[in-house]
Parts: C-alpha cells; sequence; structure tokens
C-alpha cells in the first residue's frame, strides 16, 4: 500500500509538471506572437513611413490643376489654334453621361465603388491568373490606383512604386468622394493619338463633346486606356471593336446594360473623325501671338495654363487671304514659267481706325519657312515709299497742283567720289511740266527726286519715322526711289495714316488674354495719335485715289469703291508693292524672291502685287458698305487744268482739294517764279 501511494503521488506530481511545462509553452508561443505582432506592426510601420515619407500631400487634388491647352480664337471667337503639352480639355463628371463612366468601371475597375482604394481581392485573382499563365496577363490595379499613378508617380514597373502607389490610393480613396475620384480619372487619362482625357478623345476621335457620347462611342474609349496604340480604330479597327465588345460585355454583367443594348451598340456604326494634323489657315499671325505670350508669361504659363487668347484675326478674311496669295502667285509663275514655290509673297491687313490686324499671310507655306515677310524682312518699297515724300512736301505748303518738270537731272553720287547720278523715270521717257497729283499718279521718280531735293532729306526722314516707319533711312536723294528697306508691317501702319486723316494707330494682334479661372492678364487699349493735319492727310489721299482710277493701279478698279493706293517696284524688279486703303480696312502686298532676283522683266506692283490685293479685298469687303473718305474742314475744292495746275473751266479739268485759304489764283499754287516760267 505504502509503496502503491508513493506511485500515485509521483504520478500526480509528473501530471503537475506536464501541465507547467504546457502552459509555459502555450505562453511563450502567445508571447513569441506577441512581440511577432509587434515587429510586424512596427516593422510595417517603418515601412509604410519610409515609404511615405517622399511621397507628395494629396490636399492639392481638391483643386485640379492639370495641364490644358491654351486657345487662340479670332474676332468673332472662333477657334484659331491651340498650344499645349498634353492635348486636355476639362469636362466636369457631372456633365458625363453615366453611360460614359459606367463604360470606365466596367472596364478597368468592376470593384470601383466597394473598395477603399485598393481592390485585394482583385490583386489575389491577378497573381493568381498570371501564376497560371506563367507571365503577367493581368494586373490589379484599381481607377483609384491609377489616378495616383498619373498625378504622382513614374511609369516604372518596380514593387517599391506599386506599393507607394498603392499607399497613395487609399489615402486618396479616404480623402475624395468616388465621383471626385472619376472626375480625376476622366480627364487625366492618356485616350491615344495625343488626346488627354474624356472631352479632348470624344472631340478628337468623333468631333463630339463627351457630353453627347452614345454607348458605342463610350465603349471603344473605355477599351483603350489599357493600350492606346494597339486599340487605336485608326490603326488597328479590328483589335479596338474586340475591345470594344469587351467593354460592353463587361457592361452587361455588371447590370449597367441589357443584353439587347449590348448587341445593338457594337453593331451601330462608329463615325470616327480622322485623327490629323490641323490645317494651320493662320500660322505665321498665331505663331507672333505664340512668341509674345511665352516671351511675356513664360512657356510654362502658355503651354499648361490654359489661357483663352482673344485676338484681332477675322478668320474668314484669313482663309481669303491665303487663298489670293496662291492663285496671285500661281498666276506668276505660269507668265514667267517658274518651279513652283519658289517665289515669296506676303499680306498684311489691319483695321484703318483702331490697328486691329485683321489677316495675315507672312510666307506661301509655313511648315517650309517660319520667316514671317510680313513683319520680319526689309525689302526696297521702291515707289511705294513716294506718297511719304509727297505727304512731307504737302505739309511744307505744296499742293497736288503744284508743278513741277520732269525732265533730265545729274547730281553728285554720294557713293563713289566724282561720281554723278542721272535717276531715271520706269519707262526712261520724261513728260516735261506735270502736277504733282500727275507725278504721284503716273509715278515719276524724277519729280519726286527733285520734291525731296526741295523739302530737304533730313525733313522727310523725320516725317516718314512720326508716320510709322521705324527700320533705318538712308539721307540722300535717293530716299526718293524708296532704296531704304522697310517692312511691310511699317509701310502699312504709315498708309494708315493717311487714311485715318492723319491719326496714328498702333497694329495690335491680341485683344484680350485670360487664365483658367476667368482672371484677365491683359486687355489691349487702341494707342492712337494725331500725327499730321487730317487736312494733310486728306489732301494725299484724294491724290492716291486717283492711282487707281488712271494710274499705276488701274487693275483694282473693278472693285468698285473709293481706293486710294499706290504701287510699288524695284531696281531690276526685284519687289513688287501694292497697298491700298478704303476708310475701314487697309492691306498691303509684296511679292519677290527671297534671293532678290528679278521677278521677269514685265512684274511690276501693278500687274504682280495688285491682283492678289485685288483678289483679297473683294472677299474681305463684300459684305462691307461701299465708304468715300470723308473730307475733314477746311479743305476746299477748286477746278484747275489737270496739266498747269492753274484754276480753269470745261475740258480737261479736275476737282482739286486744297487747304482753305492756299487755294491757286491765276498761278497753281506754291510755284516758284522759276517754275512758273515754264507755262509762258
Amino acid at each position: 500500500m505504502p509503496l502503491r501511494r508513493r506511485r500515485s503521488n509521483r504520478k500526480i506530481a509528473g501530471d503537475n509538471n506536464g501541465e507547467v511545462r504546457k502552459l509555459s509553452s502555450l505562453f511563450n508561443v502567445f508571447l513569441a506572437a506577441i512581440v511577432f505582432a509587434l515587429l510586424v506592426t512596427v516593422g510595417g510601420t517603418i515601412v509604410y513611413y519610409a515609404f511615405t515619407l517622399d511621397l507628395p500631400g494629396i490636399d492639392a487634388l481638391k483643386d485640379y490643376r492639370p495641364s490644358i491647352a491654351s486657345r487662340v480664337y479670332d474676332d468673332n471667337n472662333q477657334l484659331i489654334d491651340e498650344f499645349f503639352l498634353e492635348d486636355r480639355k476639362l469636362v466636369r463628371i457631372v456633365e458625363v453621361p453615366q453611360i460614359v463612366t459606367h463604360a470606365f468601371v466596367a472596364a478597368e475597375d468592376s470593384r470601383f465603388y466597394e473598395h477603399r482604394g485598393v481592390d485585394v481581392q482583385s490583386i489575389f485573382r491577378a497573381v493568381l491568373k498570371n501564376f497560371e499563365a506563367g507571365h503577367v496577363i493581368q494586373g490589379g490595379s484599381t481607377i483609384t490606383q491609377q489616378v495616383a499613378k498619373m498625378m504622382y508617380l513614374s511609369p516604372e514597373k518596380k514593387y517599391t512604386r506599386k506599393l507607394k502607389e498603392a499607399i497613395l490610393a487609399y489615402k486618396i480613396d479616404k480623402y475624395l468622394n468616388k465621383n471626385e475620384i472619376l472626375n480625376l480619372y476622366l480627364n487625366q487619362i492618356y485616350l491615344g493619338h495625343g488626346t488627354y482625357g474624356i472631352e479632348s478623345a470624344a472631340l478628337g476621335y468623333f468631333g463630339k463633346s463627351a457630353k453627347e457620347l452614345k454607348l458605342n462611342e463610350a465603349a471603344l474609349l473605355a477599351g483603350m486606356p489599357k493600350a492606346p496604340t494597339n486599340y487605336s480604330p485608326f490603326l488597328h479597327y479590328d483589335l479596338a471593336k474586340q475591345r470594344q465588345l469587351y467593354v460592353l460585355t463587361r457592361m452587361m454583367e455588371d447590370g449597367y446594360i441589357s443584353k439587347e443594348e449590348m448587341e445593338q451598340a457594337y453593331a451601330a456604326p462608329l463615325k470616327l473623325r480622322p485623327i490629323k494634323p490641323k490645317d494651320k489657315v493662320a500660322a505665321y499671325f498665331v505663331e507672333n501671338v505664340r512668341r509674345y505670350v511665352q516671351e511675356k508669361y513664360g512657356a510654362d504659363v502658355l503651354y499648361k495654363e490654359g489661357l483663352s487668347i482673344y485676338t484681332t484675326l477675322d478668320l474668314n478674311a484669313q482663309k481669303y487671304a491665303s487663298e489670293a496669295m496662291e492663285k496671285g502667285l500661281k498666276e506668276l509663275e505660269e507668265r514667267e514659267k517658274y518651279q513652283p514655290g519658289l517665289v515669296q509673297g506676303a499680306l498684311f491687313c489691319m483695321d484703318v481706325k483702331t490697328g486691329a490686324i485683321r489677316a495675315m499671310v507672312g510666307g506661301r507655306d509655313f511648315n517650309k519657312s517660319e520667316f514671317n515677310r510680313a513683319t520680319q524682312s526689309r525689302r526696297q518699297p521702291g515707289s511705294a515709299f513716294k506718297p511719304i515724300i509727297y505727304t512731307a512736301a504737302f505739309d511744307k505748303g505744296m499742293t497736288p497742283a503744284t508743278v513741277f518738270v520732269d525732265s533730265p537731272i545729274s547730281l553728285p553720287d554720294v557713293s563713289q567720289e566724282g561720281g554723278v547720278w542721272k535717276p531715271k523715270n520706269f519707262d526712261e521717257k520724261f513728260m516735261g511740266p506735270i502736277t504733282m497729283r500727275t507725278a504721284l499718279v503716273l509715278s515719276r521718280n524724277v519729280v519726286t527726286v527733285k520734291i525731296l531735293q526741295d523739302i530737304g532729306v533730313d525733313y522727310a526722314v523725320s516725317y516718314a519715322a512720326n508716320m510709322g516707319i521705324t527700320s533705318p533711312l538712308v539721307h540722300t536723294l535717293s530716299l526718293a526711289l524708296g532704296v531704304s528697306g522697310v517692312t511691310l508691317q511699317e509701310l502699312v501702319q504709315a498708309y494708315g495714316v493717311l487714311a485715318n486723316q492723319g491719326k496714328k494707330v498702333t497694329p495690335y494682334f491680341i485683344k484680350k488674354i485670360v487664365d483658367r479661372t476667368g482672371n484677365v492678364f491683359e486687355e489691349t487699349k487702341v494707342q492712337e495719335e494725331q500725327v499730321i493735319d487730317p487736312r494733310i492727310a486728306f489732301i494725299t489721299t484724294h491724290v492716291m485715289q486717283d492711282v487707281v482710277t488712271r494710274g499705276t493701279g488701274t487693275l483694282v478698279r473693278s472693285i468698285g469703291r473709293p481706293v486710294a493706293a499706290k504701287t510699288g517696284t524695284t531696281n531690276d524688279n526685284r519687289d513688287a508693292w501694292f497697298i491700298g486703303a478704303t476708310p475701314s480696312l487697309i492691306t498691303g502686298v509684296w511679292v519677290g524672291f527671297d534671293q532678290e532676283r528679278s521677278l521677269g522683266g514685265h512684274e511690276v506692283g501693278g500687274k504682280t502685287a495688285a491682283p492678289v490685293w485685288l483678289y483679297f479685298m473683294e472677299k474681305a469687303m463684300q459684305k462691307m458698305p461701299v465708304e468715300s473718305f470723308p473730307v475733314p474742314q477746311g479743305i476746299v475744292f477748286v477746278r484747275v487744268n489737270s496739266q498747269t495746275g492753274k484754276p480753269a473751266s470745261g475740258a480737261g479739268t479736275i476737282s482739286e482739294a486744297f487747304i482753305e485759304g492756299a487755294t491757286p489764283k491765276d498761278k497753281a499754287g506754291g510755284m516758284t517764279e522759276e517754275k512758273e516760267d515754264i507755262f509762258r
């Protein structure tokens, strides 16, 4: 018995020890689990913070400001062109049909409304699919993760980037509601062929706003984010249709559409608008805009901040200008048998009263040459400079009835010591005594030299600058023949002073610039200055109308309205000019070769440049009323003999304009005794 009792005690003691060991083991396991959990928690926290230290804040998502295109509009608010790094146009999610959002959700993230930014279920499913296939065939990224990647991360394929993406997606889902996330996604996503966002893609592929998309169109676009090039309907139409069917099927399976709607949408034809480079109808004008805005506000503002740039251009007039230039130059090439495209031209049109530029052609092809021959090229104006000389002379007391002798003249040649300069008329003939009106209308060179000699070169140079000529001018009598290079824009501005009753206006091309929030960056005010007496301006304009009725510019007489104009041709017919103004619109045309060679023996301003002017102005002014140049106070009209300039009546007389108090009596106004002798 005692022995048995001792065994029992030992058994009890052994059992107790076993229980203790068991409890001890459980405790160790529990302790290890706690330690492990702590390590995992601490480690995870450390890893989390390590990965989030360089992650950006997401507060700015509430104020979404993506890179969007700046848009250039004409004077009638028609879109001319756009500047962008990413072709994106914003649209609010509330304006987009539900079929669009449903299509993208079904295609990209069917559990979008259920998960919290990261879809663990989809990730495991993708891992299994990829494991079975032996390579990556499916991703687990949610729409929110795609937003995180597009907005903040690089596209590099690393596990660290994916982890950061997931962390950001979780934070974004906590910060924004689902509609706000979709708004970011649909405006940011790249959809092929340079289009960013659903609005730009809808316009690019279908020529309509995202607000107007139909089910078949929405499904096609929703299938593109996975591989925009592979699923482009322009490049791979069959693959695009397969992807469209996939999206429609997913929409049906998720309950967004019925089977019948799916089948109808798939069968519906796609009316695609080919995405191709837009025709640049105003390339030289738009380049002026681009340079100005970039120099003043910087490239980032121009290309990313979605400016609305309202310009003075008339898009219809610009089309007419381009067509007129091409037509006129082709006619020249056919006449002279040139390799097509070598001869160049420029056209500059502005509003007489404001200086607003309505049309600009800087050359035949901007893609071949960005050099703007309307604003950058300085060429000899030839006889087109003469109205400035004559206006200066009228301001010194001469009148259109003042007579000069068109006869040979010899002058010292300042270019070579002991040399002699003998200016000639274009026809190498002389007309004898003629009035200043006739001399300007028929563009007599020698008379113009004599006029400049009388008024003084320095005075004429100063007068030209006052009218808007900023290019350096020679201080010799050869200035009378237009040997100093000027730009077409300068010449048009100077002529504009005459048509605008002596007021000089500064040409401008931008009316207003507004940012994406409606803040006005700048707004142009018309800059106007009275630089010459309105009576003097009218007298020159009155004479220049005769250039069209009976002078060197009769080719444009068919326009059927008052036009004050002047032709210009330089030595060897290298440059041909025609500048013509109505009371509302003034246009200048230049034709020539960039290499400054002859256009041809008979290619003068009235034959070569004038047709371009006429083709353009006939269309540009077709809806504008016929206007006469207003007569300012202090102008009187006297009938004078067209040859002698003396008061007369009957045949051979014209109605001449004079400043009141300076009308001729029995002798031609403003004549010296020497000049009067020729009529005795």
